[in-house]
């Protein structure tokens, strides 16, 4: 499934909305993050159904860091 979803993402643009039934609150390893020298790493699509940049830097913001005070 993250290999799909990952293929969905890279043809389409950021601005594509995210069905509201994958709106979930239940977080998917893999899918919604992925863990990383025991932290956690929230993936392109999660941050897509969140709907916005939240401002922290993430690593796979679709948003080029929109609300961050400094820019990466």
């Amino acid at each position: 499934i993250s290999e799909q979803i990952s293929h969905y993402l890279q043809q389409n643009p950021v601005t594509t909305v995210i069905p509201q039934q994958y709106h979930n609150t239940q977080l998917i390893e893999d899918i919604d993050y992925y863990l990383e020298d025991g932290k956690w790493v929230f993936t392109e699509w999660y941050h897509r159904k969140r709907g916005s940049c939240c401002g922290n830097g993430c690593r796979h913001c679709p948003y080029q860091y929109i609300n961050m005070k400094s820019k990466k």
